[in-house]
């Protein structure tokens, strides 16, 4: 896990020392070492920067910016196939100098070009720069693991890990997008391609882009889709079959995901993903593998005690911190630093902070994130069957508006409803439900008016697919989880310099469960069925069965109590009136509200606040 930055500069007034500072601002991405690569080229200046944690081929000779014949590379991430692709490498008469998996990577596409990502399981993004043809490459990962954003102005080009190296480069125009604050309060995160900058963009996952300096043009194509699994007709197999199948590729999955060559964990949550992860794990070797957890005092949000026995029941090295409410509460300070763009999940928090703890001993740290977007997991999914019904209601002659005012109080819930009658496919429904507030209440949020609330909707939309569940997985597939739980994961890790990897997001796990039957997954009712049968294989089915709990802290306590202080900062008049972005009189009513205990928007409380920091952190 690294941090990597370049600029293609045709003012040529960019230098080594911007590549060295924007490389810098991401310290914390890769402690162990830095470098950079500069070149003055005829047209235009040169910069690639990389700062490394040292994780495969801890030498010095590994480092990066890495060279070979007329290519350079800058790379973020790992191959965890990179042994079986240098041997067959070898076999086409390739030589090497390291052990590392950056120099495979470099062979790889010198081997098969474009087509070298094909051949590799892991997570990355990497840029790739050949100093004869003066083409530079980037690739992103299939599901979207290791983050990529770039900025273009017509005369500079940057890409890099994360924002905050833009910064560091006195060429960057942070123009807010209010388009996109808008996505960010109703969503709670920016969806991909988009950031909250005007000319930064974030490369899709599963993508890859050419940049041209002698064309000017930035060519985007995806080499992987999920949807291309989604669409292929449902495999007519033997539950028992399946299930078998779908358990050796998982073990695959969580034994390439321990290749390193440094001390590596799991997080254990003791709900179904990480007690498979821990178990396939586990289940293979006589050593105790390192498990960690966090706990907390308010029962309700406490999973350390499932963690616990979980670990007991397989028999893992475990480790638990129970953290005072301070602790977390401490690291609100932190977020618009590491997630350089507003970042609205509140459950950053505690991975933020069971990052810190797992650092203290190993890492590389295993989060089974991803197997409610692959196997079904989430209760969203319950409401599909009243989706069928308002179909079928639908197709009565009535008033709808009537009926509405009659059954439902909440006006809310009713605009709702009303858009979902008038379009009830599975994509509205899923927009609808991974929104925080309707359009309309978010629009009143703002001075100026306008918002598209189908917009990330109409991207993803495939009539191709057949099934709900399908088309609603295969949403959440290519949005919540990459502009999300990804998000989150990547930049706590990292907050904590910690590799954090994603065991069940091994492509090879999606391509073969999204042609499994809906039913495998979704089980009269029961989700995750498949991977909830391999898990009672290791830990029995009365330990496993308790609500999901979900990674939380007592947000609305908070903003009712101790986040008061800032609320009353952030959200005053003075500060929104300067800002220009806000309508503080609609602010001001959810604000009173909430710490009247009127209103359930206390999320949409905090995407203001957390806003507000983030603005006064890279705006004031």
């Amino acid at each position: 896990m690294c941090g990597i930055s370049g600029f293609i500069d045709f003012s040529k007034t960019c230098t080594a020392e911007n590549i060295t500072k924007m490389s810098d601002t991401l310290l914390h991405r890769g402690p162990d070492a830095g470098a950079i690569y500069f070149n003055a080229e005829n047209a235009y200046n040169l910069g690639m920067g990389h700062r490394r944690l040292s994780i495969i081929d801890t030498s010095t000779h590994a480092n990066q910016p890495m060279h070979y014949n007329d290519w350079v590379i800058v790379f973020n991430g790992e191959i965890y196939n990179y042994k079986a692709l240098k041997i067959k490498l070898i076999a086409l008469g390739h030589e090497f100098k390291t052990d590392s998996d950056t120099e495979v990577i470099l062979h790889a596409f010198e081997q098969w070009q474009n087509d070298c990502v094909h051949h590799f399981i892991g997570m990355f993004a990497f840029a790739i720069f050949n100093k004869r043809t003066q083409d530079l490459k980037i690739f992103r990962d299939r599901p979207g693991v290791k983050p990529l954003y770039y900025f273009w102005d017509g005369s500079l080009f940057m890409f890099a890990s994360e924002l905050k190296a833009f910064h560091a480069n006195p060429g960057f125009e942070k123009e807010i997008d209010i388009s996109q604050v808008k996505q960010y309060i109703q969503y709670g995160y920016i969806p991909t391609p988009n950031s909250i900058y005007k000319r930064v963009k974030k490369l899709p996952p599963g993508s890859l882009m050419h940049f041209n300096p002698f064309s000017k043009e930035i060519i985007i194509e995806k080499y992987w889709n999920v949807e291309t699994y989604y669409e292929k007709p449902k495999l007519k197999i033997d539950f028992e079959e399946a299930k078998t199948e779908t358990e050796g590729i998982l073990k695959s999955a969580c034994e390439y995901r321990m290749v390193a060559d440094v001390p590596v964990g799991v997080f254990l949550s003791g709900g179904y993903d990480s007690t498979l992860t821990a178990a396939m794990l586990q289940t293979e070797t006589s050593k105790k593998i390192n498990t960690f957890t966090i706990g907390v005092a308010d029962q309700d949000l406490n999973e350390a005690k499932f963690a616990k026995e979980t670990a007991n029941r397989l028999g893992t090295n475990h480790s638990e911190i129970y953290c005072e409410e301070h602790h977390l509460f401490d690291l609100i300070e932190q977020i618009p630093h590491f997630f350089d763009e507003p970042f609205g999940d509140s459950s950053a928090i505690p991975t933020m902070l069971l990052s810190k703890f797992a650092k203290e001993q190993v890492t590389v740290a295993l989060s089974a994130d991803g197997g409610d977007e692959v196997f079904g997991g989430y209760n969203r999914y319950d409401y599909l069957k009243q989706l069928q019904r308002l179909r079928t209601i639908k197709k009565i002659p009535a008033d709808l508006g009537v009926i509405m005012n009659l059954l439902i109080k909440d006006s809310e819930k009713r605009k709702r409803i009303k858009k979902l009658y008038k379009d009830p496919s599975v994509y509205q429904l899923a927009n609808l439900l991974n929104s925080g507030l309707h359009p309309e209440e978010v629009d009143r949020l703002f001075l100026k008016s306008s918002i598209d609330s189908m917009a990330m909707v109409n991207n993803f939309e495939n009539d191709s697919i057949e099934g709900d569940l399908s088309k609603m997985m295969q949403y959440d597939y290519q949005t919540y989880l990459p502009d999300d739980i990804l998000t989150k994961v990547d930049r706590a890790t990292m907050s904590a310099s910690l590799e954090g990897r994603e065991p069940l997001l091994d492509h090879r796990i999606i391509e073969y469960v999204a042609t499994l039957p809906d039913a495998f997954k979704y089980n009269n009712g029961s989700k995750k069925f498949i991977l909830t049968e391999i898990v009672h294989k290791h830990v029995p089915k009365d330990l496993m069965e308790r609500p999901k709990m979900g990674f939380a802290i007592p947000m609305k306590r908070w903003l009712q109590n101790e986040l008061t202080e800032k609320i009353e900062y952030y959200l005053n008049e003075e500060f929104i009136n300067k800002q220009g972005i806000f309508n503080h009189k609609d602010i001001s009513t959810i604000k009173s509200a909430i710490l009247l205990d009127e209103t359930k928007h206390y999320q949409t409380l905090w995407y203001l606040l957390v806003f507000q920091m983030w603005y006064e952190k890279w705006h004031s």
